[in-house]
């Protein structure tokens, strides 16, 4: 398993799609697997539960978001397409 190097978790599709968009892949998924700050309570407990819904681990806040985002700023969108 010491082959992802170059794309981290794209590795599961092997050789297809392309390095570009497993690279871009990885990326997204970075930014949707990690922890937010929530709007409510101030806690970097945000997580994504599904598409476009998030919830707030330590008060329980549940809102709808992006898709890969808790919010849809453009600046957040430019870091995926780098």
């Amino acid at each position: 398993m010491g082959r992802t190097k170059k794309v981290k978790m794209a590795g599961r599709f092997g050789a297809r799609y392309g390095l570009r968009i497993r690279r871009m892949i990885v990326k997204i998924e970075e930014l949707q697997r990690q922890k937010y700050v929530c709007r409510r309570c101030g806690k970097k407990a945000v997580k994504r539960v599904g598409t476009g819904i998030w919830e707030c681990k330590a008060c329980g806040y549940k809102f709808a978001g992006g898709c890969y985002v808790p919010s849809t700023a453009m600046k957040i969108l430019e870091q995926i397409t780098r």
